[in-house]
C-alpha cells in the first residue's frame, strides 16, 4: 500500500516538476505585486473591438473543462482600446456583468462581437448596449433593472479599478491577456504556436499551484 501511495504522489509531482522547470518568471508570466485573491480564479482581460479576442472564445471551453474543481473562470472587459472612447467601452463591461447576472453571457458576447466587428458598428449611448443585450436574447426591463443595481454597477467598478492598476503597472497592456488568482499574469507571446492551447493550460495548472 506504501509503495502504491508512493508511486501515485509522483504521478502527480513528475509534471509539476516539469512545469516548474520549463516555467519563468519573466519569461512566460510576471508576478504582480499584492495579495492573491482569497479563492482560485482565472480572470480574461478581453475587449469586445479585439479580433484575437473573438477567436480565443472557442478555446474558453476547454480552458475552463481543465481547471480544478472550484476554480472560477471568470472576465473583464478592458476600456483601453484605441478604437473608441473609454466611457463607451466602459459601457459595453455594464452590458456584460447584466448579461452574466441574467444568464445570458455567451449570448450577449457573440452579439457584441458581431455588432463591433462583423457589423462595424459603433456604440454611441447605453441604448446601443441595451439592443445587444435584447438582441442576444434579453429583456429590456431586465438590463435597465442591472443599470440601477448597485450591486452590479459596484462590481463593474470594481472590475475597472483593478484593469486601471494591472494596465499602469504593465502587467495588462494587451488583451486577450490572463491573470491566475490575481497574482500572475501570463505573457501568450511566450508559448508554443505549435501546441498553443495545452501549454496554456499546462501553464495555467502550473500558476494555480503557486503561493
Amino acid at each position: 500500500m506504501k509503495k502504491f501511495f508512493t508511486a501515485l504522489l509522483a504521478t502527480v509531482l513528475i509534471p509539476l516538476a516539469a512545469n516548474a522547470a520549463k516555467y519563468e518568471e519573466g519569461e512566460h508570466y510576471k508576478v504582480i505585486p499584492g495579495q492573491a485573491t482569497k479563492k482560485p480564479e482565472v480572470r480574461e482581460y478581453f475587449s469586445y473591438h479585439c479580433p484575437a479576442c473573438r477567436g480565443f472564445e472557442a478555446y474558453l471551453p476547454e480552458i475552463k473543462k481543465s481547471l480544478p474543481e472550484g476554480t472560477k473562470l471568470t472576465k473583464t472587459h478592458v476600456d483601453f482600446m484605441g478604437q473608441s472612447a473609454p466611457e463607451k467601452q466602459f459601457m459595453l463591461s455594464k452590458g456584460m456583468i447584466i448579461a452574466e447576472k441574467t444568464g445570458i453571457a455567451k449570448q450577449y458576447n457573440a452579439e457584441a462581437f458581431s455588432y463591433l466587428q462583423t457589423q462595424d458598428r459603433t456604440i454611441e449611448s447605453i441604448d446601443d448596449v441595451k439592443k445587444i443585450y435584447v438582441a442576444a436574447g434579453g429583456k429590456a426591463s431586465d438590463f435597465e433593472k442591472g443599470l440601477k443595481s448597485f450591486a452590479l454597477m459596484s462590481r463593474v467598478k470594481r472590475d475597472k479599478k483593478v484593469q486601471d492598476k494591472l494596465s499602469a503597472g504593465r502587467y495588462v497592456g494587451s488583451v486577450p491577456t490572463f491573470v491566475v488568482n490575481g497574482k500572475y499574469a501570463i505573457n501568450s507571446r511566450s508559448l508554443d504556436s505549435d501546441n498553443f492551447l495545452e501549454d496554456y493550460k499546462n501553464l495555467i495548472a502550473y500558476l494555480l499551484t503557486l503561493d
